[in-house]
């Protein structure tokens, strides 16, 4: 079986990362990467253990999370690990149950570049949004890591890339408030935000130049917020080993927190719900000319403390 896992940056180290992988035969598991292994959840629980039989996917993981994640963290993790290199990787959650929210113009220099050619003059802090910017993509365009991200002939010819940080919602709530919000992340993982810049502009809501098949990779994997610090990791982007972007996630203009504040004011949010949190500067549409992507590019973002996500256009 082709391993897209070994193309992978492992700089997430020996934390603990929940994987959804294909194993041999075509045996779809959700379970847990540590270096360079996986254990499916099941194996890991015991067979006395009341959850083991309700957990059959990520999206069940991810309700069951606050039960487990103590009994896996007592978890020595020594042995009969199936080795990375003999499984494939698919996207963390191959079919969200939830919502996918994502965040438009949440950084400066990305307001700058994208709205500069729109208007004249300098773009300054008070004219970045003052609420944030969301939108929806849809459950059937994500991809893993190492699937092809397909090129929507005749329906776009401005196919562009966004490197994100993805936060996974663990917990329901609604009205929550800033400072409690971070109690409902269960962690992070790579979005690429992959964009129809001319179905985006044609239709004024983005949702269709947002959700072509194909246009969510996500992965390699989810990282639990007690292993990373998502409010300040570095975040960048490759177009055949040509650096696009780099930022830091402590650069957005509304925060984590912020926005599931924003987000959960009139809407309950519910486990298994994710926020692509926005993108920093350097997307192909804001350069002169435009460097959109095109079939036979590969694109690779690299988040400090979670790993890449590399996808190339067919």
């Amino acid at each position: 079986m082709a391993a897209e896992s070994s193309k992978i940056d492992h700089d997430s180290g020996t934390a603990i990362k929940l994987a959804t992988v294909e194993l041999k035969r075509g045996v779809v598991s959700a379970g847990l990467v540590r270096g360079e292994f996986f254990w499916p959840v099941q194996q890991i629980l015991g067979i006395s253990d009341p959850e083991r039989t309700r957990i059959r996917d990520m999206n069940d993981l991810i309700h069951s999370w606050d039960i487990i994640a103590d009994k896996i963290s007592h978890q020595t993790f020594e042995s009969n690990g199936t080795p990375l290199a003999e499984v494939k990787l698919l996207a963390p959650i191959p079919r969200p149950t939830g919502t996918i929210m994502c965040v438009g113009k949440n950084y400066l220099d990305h307001v700058k570049e994208v709205d500069s050619k729109f208007t004249t003059g300098k773009i300054t802090a008070p004219d970045a949004p003052q609420y944030p910017i969301i939108f929806t993509k849809a459950p059937q365009s994500v991809i893993g890591s190492g699937a092809a991200i397909r090129y929507p002939h005749g329906a776009s010819s401005q196919v562009d890339y966004e490197a994100e940080l993805g936060v996974i919602i663990k917990t329901a709530g609604r009205g929550i408030k800033k400072a409690d919000a971070m109690r409902h992340v269960l962690g992070y993982t790579i979005i690429n935000d992959v964009t129809a810049r001319d179905i985006q502009k044609n239709h004024q809501q983005w949702f269709l130049g947002k959700s072509c098949d194909t246009f969510c990779p996500m992965g390699p994997w989810i990282v639990p917020a007690t292993e990373v610090d998502g409010l300040n990791l570095k975040i960048e982007c490759w177009v055949n080993d040509e650096l696009r972007q780099s930022g830091r996630t402590s650069q957005m203009l509304f925060g984590i927190a912020e926005l599931i504040e924003v987000i959960s004011a009139g809407i309950t949010i519910q486990p298994g719900d994710i926020i692509a949190t926005g993108t920093p500067a350097g997307v192909g549409s804001g350069f002169i000319p435009p460097k959109h992507l095109k079939p036979g590019d590969r694109v690779r973002i690299r988040i400090e403390g979670i790993g890449e996500l590399t996808n190339a256009v067919e």
